[in-house]
């Protein structure tokens, strides 16, 4: 199998990319797989903390946790565009050429249009774009009529993604990029709100070409683990280094199970539950 390469991008910030990465890089390793970790944004270095606070951790745990091999990114200092980006270029090429043998590996983009994002896009086998429940994230996938509520057209981020997917067309490099939408920190409120959103993704998935997908709930365990660097695949074993303490942290396993198996990757065995669940998220709720 060639590696595949999932990119976590979306032109806004705090959508969930990171938190999504690292649990996305979690579950494939439990599978048994190998999995490689690009971290491109080079300011904030989100995934890049996260996995220095796991390493950390695991100093003083009792247990083992598991790690992806890690390739980084530096950032051009020169001063002409054109020889940055070219230097940027370099460096990621070299990045990607490292994570020989893998079998997948796992890019979260900055929220920004940059030129080392635009890279990642191109050479993405999947891309999976975290949306908040929000008109405010919606509008960089596309633009609304503000009288009627109509999609007029594919905004920012949909542009960087045809682009992308030219790119690679024009490179004769076989197959396309699969575009997955999450929707990510959906509420059990705004339910009104909820409903249209999902009227407007299933008008646009259509016209430009994207799957949806049902991401992770508004739940505060995954902002209090970033600190120690775990996830919930780590917690709720035997020799776990946290348990699982309520029925939302169990739910919240099976979303990011049921996101594992809707993104279709090939030969993910089950292991741990990440490649095992195959319902919809309204059969998975019930059973949890």
């Amino acid at each position: 199998m060639l590696t595949q390469v999932i990119v976590l991008g979306n032109e806004k910030g705090g959508s969930g990319k990171s938190t999504a990465a690292m649990h996305l890089i979690i579950a494939l390793m439990k599978s048994g797989r190998k999995v490689g970790a690009i971290d491109l944004d080079l300011r904030q270095k989100s995934l890049t903390r996260y996995i220095e606070n796991r390493m950390k951790f695991a100093e003083g745990a009792s247990t083992r946790l598991d790690f992806p091999k890690v390739a980084k990114v530096k950032a051009s200092a020169l001063d002409s565009r054109e020889a940055s980006m070219l230097t940027e270029t370099d460096h990621f090429q070299e990045a990607l050429q490292s994570m020989e043998g893998c079998d997948f590996v796992v890019i979260d983009c900055p929220g920004a249009n940059t030129h080392l994002s635009r890279l990642a896009h191109a050479h993405a086998d999947k891309i999976v774009t975290p949306l908040n429940d929000s008109f405010v994230d919606f509008d960089l996938l596309a633009r609304l009529d503000p009288t009627t509520g109509a999609v007029l057209g594919p905004s920012l981020y949909s542009e960087l993604v045809w682009n992308a997917r030219k790119i690679r067309a024009m490179s004769g490099v076989p197959g396309g990029i699969d575009w997955i939408v999450m929707r990510n920190r959906l509420s059990a409120t705004r339910a009104n709100n909820k409903r249209v959103m999902g009227e407007r993704l299933e008008d646009l998935a259509g016209r430009i070409g994207f799957r949806m997908v049902r991401g992770f709930g508004d739940r505060v365990i995954y902002r209090e683990l970033f600190p120690m660097g775990l996830t919930l695949l780590d917690l709720g074993g035997r020799d776990a280094p946290l348990r699982l303490s309520t029925m939302s942290h169990v739910t919240a396993r099976i979303e990011i199970r049921s996101l594992v198996a809707a993104l279709n990757l090939p030969q993910i065995k089950a292991a741990d539950g990440a490649g095992e669940h195959t319902k919809g998220p309204d059969e998975a709720q019930k059973a949890a």
